[in-house]
């Protein structure tokens, strides 16, 4: 068997997303998935995915059923990063709802009992973050975002992050398992 991979997702969240797309590039054995938005997200902040994918292999959302979903029963990953997260991806997550390919990932890591970190981008009542063009700006979210969040945080193998430095200790310490051979 090969040695097990991490499996990232980005959905649309621009939250932070330079800062996790920094750390991600400087992960080995990763491979990254992306919503629609998720592309479109990391268009706007100017990220060439052409660069991305000489680091890593890269998937995006092109398929009804999502077939890399596939690779979480044959052990293929040991985690699964969604990082950063939209409120829009954490609420069908809380619901059940696997109906793209990064929530189809999340719902068959759960049920294949492989971890996920998450990061989502509504945490606090108020809070900064970066727009498109490196302006930083306040945004506060809505109450019903706040309580998927909470929701979130139950549920079995998976872990909630808050900042990009919380989410770089919990992606090193579940890679402290999985030394590369």
């Amino acid at each position: 068997m090969t040695q097990p991979r991490l499996a990232w997702g980005i959905t649309g969240s621009g939250h932070y997303i330079e800062e996790c797309l920094e750390f991600l590039l400087t992960l080995d054995h990763v491979d990254l998935y992306l919503s629609q938005a998720g592309e479109e997200v990391l268009k706007m902040y100017g990220v060439d995915l052409k660069e991305v994918r000489e680091k890593m292999p890269v998937y995006r959302d092109k398929a009804a059923s999502s077939p890399p979903v596939g690779l979480f029963y044959t052990g293929y990953y040991h985690t699964f990063v969604m990082a950063p997260t939209t409120s829009n991806t954490i609420a069908k997550c809380v619901l059940g709802i696997a109906d793209s390919l990064v929530t189809n990932l999340y719902s068959q890591a759960g049920k294949c009992r492989v971890p996920s970190i998450v990061y989502p981008c509504d945490i606090a009542p108020e809070m900064e973050t970066t727009a498109p063009k490196g302006k930083k700006v306040m945004v506060y979210p809505r109450k019903i975002d706040l309580e998927a969040t909470a929701k979130i945080r139950e549920f079995e193998y998976t872990q909630v992050v808050e900042s990009v430095d919380e989410l770089i200790v919990a992606v090193k310490q579940r890679l402290l398992n999985f030394p590369v051979i």
